[in-house]
């Protein structure tokens, strides 16, 4: 029964995020007492459902971008050819997190314009360090026996690689991705600032205006969809792990 309780909580989380995307003002009592002067209660300068999608939309854009390149620099480096390489991708990865948020937009909106292209940069390169790191933890720790066997049945390296290094590695890297996204899912909302189309747009307006409402709405939205994306994600890791573990079995 208690096993229940964790999927139970997740299903109403989820079902509540709906029922106030697609019908806010059904909310409107519980929010009106955050608000002042008869200022409105529901965000009403867009539509919310709207704003999620599009929220949703450049987080995996970037993410998208993000594993591309990670996942092939960690192969690169775990590579003869490549390992001579490690440092300066580490360099490189780690530019992301060296800047705040707002001082990447700063330097991409003189070269890319206001709008979604400097948030994406940023989310992308917020997004290269968790799972470069996980991608090469998983392929320097799959196990040698693993490894020798494949290459005593004649595998070339390509093969060991696509068929028993990244297969094995596929759980850790899903833990980096988890961790990217997450981090995107909060660091997008600041993309408002450049005027790209995120919920930022609603905690902005909020602390505008000073109306708590607002920004106590985009919150808990972004909220919601990091922990059940969050739990989404952790669930096919341990999908794949337990498969995983069975192949190597």
């Amino acid at each position: 029964m208690k096993a229940w309780i964790p999927l139970l909580l997740r299903l109403c989380l989820l079902a509540l995020l709906i029922a106030f995307l697609t019908n806010p003002l059904w909310f409107e009592p519980l929010l009106k007492p955050l608000t002042q002067n008869g200022a409105p209660a529901i965000y009403n300068q867009g539509s919310l459902m709207s704003l999620a999608i599009q929220h949703l939309r450049t987080v995996a854009i970037a993410t998208a971008a993000a594993i591309v390149v990670a996942v092939a620099l960690a192969i690169l480096v775990t590579r003869p050819v490549g390992v001579e390489f490690l440092p300066l991708s580490r360099s490189l990865v780690n530019i992301g997190q060296t800047f705040p948020p707002v001082a990447v937009l700063a330097l991409a909106v003189p070269a890319v314009g206001f709008g979604e292209k400097p948030t994406l940069i940023a989310l992308f390169l917020y997004g290269l360090l968790p799972i470069f790191e996980n991608t090469l933890t998983g392929l320097t720790t799959t196990p040698a026996n693993i490894v020798e066997a494949a290459r005593g049945a004649g595998m070339t390296g390509w093969q060991r690689l696509l068929k028993v290094e990244l297969p094995l590695s596929v759980p850790v890297i899903l833990a980096g991705i988890r961790l990217s996204v997450v981090i995107s899912l909060a660091t997008a909302t600041i993309g408002s600032t450049v005027a790209a189309k995120t919920l930022g747009e609603v905690i902005i307006a909020g602390l505008q205006s000073n109306n708590l409402a607002f920004v106590l709405q985009g919150g808990l939205i972004v909220a919601a969809l990091a922990v059940l994306i969050y739990d989404a994600l952790s669930a096919l890791e341990r999908m794949a792990a337990k498969r995983m573990g069975q192949v190597a079995a």
